[in-house]
Order: structure tokens, then sequence, then C-alpha cells
């Protein structure tokens, strides 16, 4: 089968610790055929949507060599223009942030969708699915949450919870996020910074104590959660436990919350045509509802056994025989 990554350059790309990578090798692996392309590269003419691909030839599957990032690990072929229905399977897995050239990535792909492509995850389900707003629908497993762009809502919001974190609605690796009291002497500039003075919508939660114990990643694939979490665990003098924010990782059996919380929202991630997710969640709590380009499938391999791309690559496969 041919399989088209639409993702950032390869050469960016971290190995030892890339889920995007971790489902490359382990498609290379089942014999599938690999091509990549950015959403720069997406384009709409005569009547249908094509990519300028190149097919990718991974040059190495020694684990020790991953640890090696940049153009060493792959080979690319001379670029193609094909359109997208051509290919098996199109994996969308650009990260953040989710910018307008997003937003006009999704409806190019939605528009290859409706020609017959199968796009994973489903463009539609990447706009409807906002990875802050998204908790919204499942308000029984939330603390309390504003979304504003009024600072006077956020001050009042701040007084009645005491602590509060508060983050933009784009972005992600806790870009961005902070942590505010009534007493921070940097109140007023940080939400004049984060609303761009009214104009920027933002989320604000309640702080939850509990991220000293780590911000659980939880993976749900077609529906069905992993069985590890990788907890994403703050550094000293840290609030965000993110690993692109010096978190340390620590994969963990799921809890009995953890499973309620991935068991309930599984079915509606599955119906809305996300074969992948990314739960987080912090004590008891969910946070946010990662759908883009959800992460930690090497921490949770390399700590545990358990097959994280394997198992993705049997759901991929499944939903491609059954469309």
């Amino acid at each position: 089968m041919n399989l088209l990554f639409v993702a950032d350059p390869l050469a960016s790309f971290k190995l030892h610790k890339d889920s995007t990578y971790a489902m490359m090798r382990e498609a290379d692996r089942r014999g599938h055929r690999l091509w990549a392309c950015t959403p720069a590269d997406l384009t709409w003419a005569g009547g249908r949507v094509w990519a300028n691909t190149r097919p990718v030839t991974l040059l190495f599957l020694d684990p020790e060599a991953e640890h090696r990032s940049g153009a060493d690990w792959f080979r690319l072929a001379e670029e193609a223009v094909r359109p997208l229905v051509e290919f098996g399977a199109v994996l969308m897995r650009k990260d953040p942030p989710f910018d307008q050239e997003y937003l006009y990535a999704t409806y190019l792909l939605e528009l290859a969708e409706a020609e017959g492509a199968r796009v994973f995850n489903r463009p539609r389900a990447l706009r409807d699915f906002n990875e802050k707003l998204a908790i919204a629908r499942f308000p029984q497993f939330t603390v309390p949450t504003l979304v504003t762009s009024r600072e006077a809502d956020i001050r009042a919001f701040l007084a009645a919870q005491g602590d509060i974190v508060v983050k933009p609605l784009n972005a992600m690796g806790g870009a961005s996020v902070f942590r505010l009291r009534p007493n921070d002497a940097n109140l007023g500039v940080t939400l004049e910074v984060l609303t761009r003075h009214g104009a920027t919508t933002v989320m604000a939660q309640r702080y939850i104590p509990e991220i000293r114990d780590g911000d659980k990643r939880i993976l749900v694939i077609d529906g069905e959660p992993v069985p590890y979490a990788l907890a994403r665990i703050p550094a000293p003098g840290e609030t965000r436990g993110n690993l692109a924010a010096g978190g340390r990782g620590e994969a963990r059996p799921l809890t009995a919350r953890d499973r309620e919380i991935a068991r309930t929202l599984g079915p509606a991630l599955k119906a809305a045509g996300i074969l992948l997710a990314g739960l987080d969640v912090i004590g008891d709590w969910l946070t946010e509802v990662n759908v883009t380009s959800p992460t930690c499938f090497r921490e949770i391999m390399d700590q545990t056994g358990f097959d994280v791309a394997a198992t993705f690559m049997d759901a991929l496969e499944r939903k491609v025989r059954e469309e």
C-alpha cells in the first residue's frame, strides 16, 4: 500500500522521540511504500487535489542510530505530482500551530476525501476538535474552565478560583502557557499579551496541583486506549510537564479514572473519524484532546515494550480494508 505522510520536513524529525517516524518504520517493516510531502505541497487543479510528493526510503532501522537527527536517515527519490486519491491512505501529521495555512490544508484534504481519498485523521474532525476547546464536549471530566478574550472575565475567574492556568487555543508543547495567581505582579501584561488586548480568545482553567505527578498523555487508537500513559513530569521550578518544555516522560499503566475517560471519549472520537487521539489528563481531569499529530509512541514503546506503532498500523490497515 502506498502511504502518504503530510508532515513537517523529514530532516526536522528527532527520531528517538518522533511518533511519525515510528509509524513510518512500522509501515516500512510491513512492506508498505512511503511517500512524503508538506501541506505546502498540496494543490487543487483541474477539479482534483494533487500533491508534489517524493518516495521515501529509510536508510537504517538501528535503534542506536535513531538518536541522530537530520537528513542522514532517509533518501528521497524524484518528485512526482500525484492525485491524493491514488494513495492507499493519507496521514495528516503536520504539527501545530493550527493557523490559517493548517486550516486551508484541511479544506484541500476534505476535497480529496470527497474524491475518494482515505485521510486520517478526517479533515473535518481536525477542524471540529480544537485541541483545547474539545474538552467542552465532556464537561463531566473537566475542572472549572473559561474561554474568552475579555481580560475582565479572566480576572473575575482568577478571583473565584485563586490559581489558574491560561493558554492559547492553537499552540502545542506548552507554548505560552502561564500559571497566574491574584498577586502576580505581571498579571496585567500577561493577559494583555495572551489576549492581544482583547483580540484573541484564550482558555483559562483552574490550576490542578496534581501536575507535580505528571501531565498524562493517553493514546486512543480507533476508539480504544493504549494500556499505558506517558506521564510528563515537570522539571524543577516548572509548571508545564510537556517534554518540549523540559518535562521528563514516565510510562505508567492507565488508572481506573484514565480508562473511564478514554472509554467514554473513544466512541465519539471514532465516530468523528479520529483514528488517533492523545488525551491529556492531569490527576483525574481531562485538559486537552489532541488530534493533529499526537505523539509519545516512542517513549511508551521504549519503556514498556508495548508496540504502539504496530497497534496503530493494525488499525490503519483495518480501516482501509473497511472503506
